[in-house]
C-alpha cells in the first residue's frame, strides 16, 4: 500500500509560504524595501501600477549582490543576516527569514538586477512561478532593481480577494509612509500608475513626518526625548487636541522596525488617558530602543508583532517618556509660541499694573443685558483653518422651525405642560399628573436626524459652501475612500476637490455642522468608511454616519431654551419617527408617577 504522507513538491511549499507572507501588494512592497534598506541604500524609488496587481518595482542604491548570492537569495531560507540560532536574539536588520523572494517569485512573473561596486557588470535574472528561465549580464548602476509582474498570476484564487487599485494603491501609500517615517535620512520615491505620489528628500523627522502627514499635524508635534537604562523612547507626540477616531495615526518602531503591539499601544493611550475622549486616539511618532536580546521578533510572519522580555518595564518607560512631554501642557503657550512647538521659548512683553486694575475694574461694573426671553444668544463665528481641536458645537440649533411649530399643536410632546428647565440640559414637564423629564440634546438629536435622512434619500444633505476653501491632508488609504466613496460624501453635504498627492480641498460642508468642527466629523466619517469592503455597501453604514452628524449638529450640554423654543421642539418631536429614542438607542424621556414621587416623601 503507497504511503499517505507525502513530501510536497518545492513550487507547491514556495506557494503556501507565499500565503504566510504575500497577503496584498503592499506585502510585496514590504519584503523588497525592507531588504533595500537593509543593504544601506540611499535612494529609494517604488513603482506600482493598478495598485500593484500589474507591476511592482523597487530600485535601490544599496550595496547590491554578486551572480552566485543573486542565485541564492531566491532559494527559500537563504540570507546573509544569520547564521546561527543565537542570532534571532541579536537582529540589527529588518529582515532574516530567507523567504521573501522566493515566495514572491513563485507567484509572480519576477525579475532581478543586481549589481556590487566590486562587479564591472550586473546579473538578471527572470522566474517566472517560482522557476528561472533566464540568467544574463547586464549593464547597470551598483544596487538591486526587483520587477515583479502579474501578481497572483497563477493563484487565481488569491487574485479575487484583492481590492479595487485604489484600495490597493492606499494600502502601498501607508505602507511607505511607515517606512519612510522610520527613515528620514533616506530618500524615497513614490509613483503610482506613471505619476509621482511623493519624492521625500533626506531630512530630519520632523521635517519627513510634516512631508507626510501635513502641516497641520506637524505644528501640532512636540519632541519626546526619554532615557531610562538600556530603554530609550525618542520622537514626536501631538497634542490632545490633534487625534483621531481610530489607531491610524500611531506610528511605534522598536530598533527601527515599525510595531502594532498591545503593550505599546496600552501605554501611550494610558499617557493620554486624563486628555481624550473616549474612542480618540493621539498622533505620535515614537522610536522605542532596547538591546536586541530583549526584544523577539520572530513571533509572526509580517513582523509586527514582538515580545519583550521585560514587559512591564517597557510600557513604564513609554508612560514616562510620553506623560514627560503632556504634564507641562506645551500647548497651552505657556512662554512659548503655540503654532511653532520646536521654536525657542520667548519672554512675555511686560504689562502695566495700573492696566490691570482699570481692566479689572471694568470687569466688576460690566452687568450682561438679560437674554430675551424665547430667543438664543448670536451664533458664534465659523472658525477657519485646521480643525483637529475639540468639538464647539453650535449655539442655535437649526433643527427647530418656528414656521411649521404653530401648524403642529397636536401630539403627545405638544399636549406637555412645560414646567421649565433643569441644569440647562433637561426639560420638566408635567403630564396630568406624571412628571415627565426630557433630555434636550436627545431630542434635538433625533429630530436632525430624520431631517437629515430625508434630505439624503430626497438627493442628499443640505450643503453649505465655505467662503474659503480649506486644505485637508489624509493618509493614502483616507485618499484611497475619498476618491472612492467621493460622490456619497457629495450626498452627505462635503464637498471635496482633489488638490494633489494626500491633499483635498474642502469647499462645502452640511449645513447643520456650521459652526461645529466639520473637518473632525469627515475625518472621523472617512475612518468609519475604511471598515466598508465590496461585500458591505454603503448603505449598511449610512444611519450610523448620518448619527454622527446629527449629534454633532445640535445643542450639547448645559444650553438654556425658551418657552417658545421649547414648544417648538416638541412640535417637530411629535412630527418625527422614533421620537422615544435618540438615534443611538439613548431614551427621550423619563416619567415618574405621581405614586412614585409621593413615595419618595412617605406620603405613599
Amino acid at each position: 500500500m503507497s504511503p499517505r504522507i507525502r513530501i510536497l513538491p518545492e513550487n507547491l511549499t514556495n506557494k503556501i509560504a507565499a500565503g504566510e507572507v504575500v497577503e496584498r501588494p503592499a506585502s510585496v512592497v514590504k519584503e523588497l524595501v525592507e531588504n533595500a534598506l537593509d543593504a544601506g541604500c540611499g535612494d529609494l524609488v517604488v513603482e506600482i501600477e493598478q495598485g500593484g496587481r500589474k507591476l511592482i518595482k523597487v530600485s535601490d542604491d544599496g550595496c547590491g549582490m554578486t551572480r552566485e548570492d543573486a542565485l541564492l537569495a531566491l532559494e527559500r531560507h537563504a540570507t546573509s543576516k544569520i547564521a546561527t540560532d543565537a542570532d534571532l536574539f541579536g537582529l540589527s536588520t529588518l529582515g532574516f527569514r530567507g523567504e521573501a523572494l522566493p515566495s514572491i517569485a513563485s507567484v509572480s512573473r519576477f525579475t532581478l538586477a543586481t549589481r556590487e561596486s566590486a562587479q564591472i557588470e550586473g546579473t538578471e535574472i527572470y522566474a517566472e512561478g517560482g522557476r528561472i528561465k533566464e540568467v544574463k549580464s547586464c549593464g547597470m548602476a551598483v544596487g538591486t532593481v526587483i520587477t515583479v509582474r502579474n501578481l497572483f498570476f497563477n493563484t487565481p484564487a488569491r487574485l479575487k480577494f484583492m481590492k479595487s487599485s485604489e484600495t490597493e494603491a492606499g494600502h502601498v501609500g501607508d505602507l511607505l509612509t511607515r517606512l519612510a517615517v522610520s527613515r528620514p535620512q533616506t530618500r524615497f520615491t513614490y509613483i503610482a500608475d506613471g505619476r509621482t505620489v511623493f519624492r521625500l528628500l533626506p531630512g530630519d523627522l520632523l521635517q519627513r513626518v510634516t512631508s507626510l502627514l501635513g502641516g497641520t499635524i506637524g505644528k501640532a508635534l512636540y519632541p519626546v526625548d526619554f532615557i531610562d537604562g538600556p530603554l530609550s523612547v525618542s520622537g514626536l507626540v501631538a497634542s490632545p487636541d490633534c487625534n483621531r477616531s481610530a489607531a491610524s495615526h500611531l506610528y511605534t518602531f522598536i530598533n527601527g522596525r515599525f510595531i502594532r503591539d498591545k503593550v505599546v499601544q496600552h501605554a501611550i493611550l494610558q499617557s493620554y488617558r486624563n486628555f481624550l475622549e473616549r474612542g480618540r486616539y493621539p498622533v505620535v511618532v515614537l522610536f522605542i530602543g532596547l538591546p536586541p536580546g530583549e526584544v523577539d521578533v520572530n513571533v509572526h510572519p509580517t513582523k509586527h508583532e514582538v515580545r519583550f522580555r521585560e514587559q512591564a518595564r517597557v510600557h513604564d518607560g513609554i508612560m514616562a517618556a510620553v506623560e514627560s512631554v503632556l504634564r507641562p501642557t506645551p500647548w497651552l503657550g505657556k512662554g512659548r509660541d503655540p503654532v511653532t512647538p520646536f521654536s525657542g521659548t520667548r519672554p512675555d512683553p511686560p504689562v502695566n499694573s495700573g492696566r490691570i486694575e482699570s481692566v479689572r475694574e471694568a470687569l466688576t461694573r460690566y452687568q450682561p443685558p438679560p437674554l430675551r426671553q424665547g430667543s438664543f444668544p448670536a451664533p458664534p463665528p465659523v472658525q477657519r483653518g485646521g480643525r483637529d481641536s475639540v468639538p464647539r458645537p453650535p449655539a442655535v440649533p437649526d433643527i427647530i422651525d418656528y414656521k411649521h411649530a404653530a401648524a403642529s399643536k397636536s401630539g403627545y410632546f405638544s399636549s406637555l405642560a412645560i414646567i421649565g428647565q433643569y441644569h440647562g440640559s433637561y426639560i420638566v414637564c408635567q403630564d396630568a399628573t406624571d412628571l415627565v423629564l426630557i433630555d434636550q440634546h436627545a431630542a434635538h438629536e433625533r429630530v436632525a436626524f430624520e431631517r437629515l435622512k430625508a434630505q439624503f434619500a430626497a438627493g442628499g444633505v443640505e450643503s453649505q459652501g465655505l467662503l474659503f476653501t480649506e486644505t485637508l491632508e489624509f493618509t493614502f488609504r483616507e485618499r484611497a475612500v475619498l476618491s472612492e466613496y467621493r460622490a456619497d460624501l457629495a450626498r452627505l453635504g462635503y464637498e471635496l476637490e482633489e488638490f494633489g498627492g494626500t491633499t483635498w480641498l474642502l469647499k462645502g460642508v452640511p449645513r447643520l455642522l456650521i459652526g461645529g468642527d466639520y473637518q473632525r466629523i469627515l475625518r472621523d466619517v472617512v475612518e468609519e468608511l475604511q471598515s466598508l469592503g465590496k461585500s458591505r455597501p454603503f448603505a449598511d453604514s449610512l444611519e450610523d454616519i448620518l448619527a454622527r452628524l446629527a449629534c454633532h449638529s445640535v445643542v450639547r450640554g448645559v444650553h438654556p431654551l425658551g418657552h417658545d423654543e421649547i414648544a417648538a421642539l416638541f412640535a417637530q418631536m411629535d412630527a418625527t419617527d422614533f421620537s422615544s429614542n435618540c438615534p443611538h438607542g439613548r431614551p427621550v424621556s423619563r416619567t415618574l408617577t405621581l405614586a412614585e414621587i409621593e413615595r419618595l416623601f412617605k406620603r405613599g
